[in-house]
């Protein structure tokens, strides 16, 4: 296995856990859910505390065993992942392939690590507000083990406006906003990865063709 692209996918899968870790640590532990204040100032640019069980973006499995399926979902896929970014390495293909699914890679592992330990390792932060949570907490965390919840807080609502009446599949003169999810830096590594693969598809997966060396004896004679 080559070991440059070895030190990049380590490199951006930690770099990735860092930032995202440090920034859902901070907010678990110092706002309040529901809590948010804005980015410099701006008004689309929001820093907003929430947290949910399922998937990127706030999406969520229903049932009893749903939340430990998607975990034991994202373990598989980590590594189903590390394999086949090791399979890539091998062939030696493209590096912004690599790259892509190290971002991906990254940010299932960000969301894994919620899952999985911020129920051990935190007190629970109540929908109603009036307590922040602490970090190891006397008498131990609001969840076992994979049954954690994820640390959302970036929200970044750039525009309202009220849908047209001739849009369908949404009532007269519905409101939305966009863009409405509150996610986090894992959930943008992972949306990152897909995007650079969709995009740069094309580059990623077609091989050039080597040079060809002529025969030798073809050669000698066009000399």
């Amino acid at each position: 296995m080559r070991s440059k692209p070895l030190l990049l996918v380590i490199s951006i899968v930690f770099l990735v856990l860092l930032i995202d870790q440090t920034i859902k640590i901070w907010v678990k532990t110092n706002m309040y859910y529901g809590e948010e204040f804005s980015i410099l100032g701006l008004d689309w640019a929001k820093i907003h505390f929430v947290e949910n069980e399922g998937m990127a973006y706030g999406k969520v499995i229903g049932g009893k065993y749903g939340k430990l399926i998607l975990s034991l979902f994202r373990v598989g896929a980590c590594i189903g992942l590390v394999f086949y970014i090791k399979h890539l390495i091998k062939e030696k293909v493209n590096t912004g392939l690599i790259v892509s699914f190290a971002l991906i890679l990254a940010g299932a592992l960000g969301n894994i690590l919620d899952s999985a330990f911020y129920g051990l390792l935190f007190s629970n932060s109540p929908i109603h507000g009036g307590a922040i949570a602490t970090m190891f907490p006397e008498g131990g965390g609001y969840a076992p083990f994979l049954y954690g919840k994820v640390v959302d807080m970036l929200h970044f609502p750039m525009f309202s406006g009220h849908y047209p009446d001739w849009m369908p599949f949404v009532k007269k003169g519905q409101q939305f906003l966009f863009f409405s999810p509150v996610f986090n830096i894992a959930d943008a590594a992972i949306s990152v990865g897909v995007f650079n693969i969709l995009l740069f598809q094309r580059s990623f997966f077609t091989k050039k063709n080597p040079p060809v060396t002529p025969p030798p004896e073809i050669s000698e004679q066009s000399q």
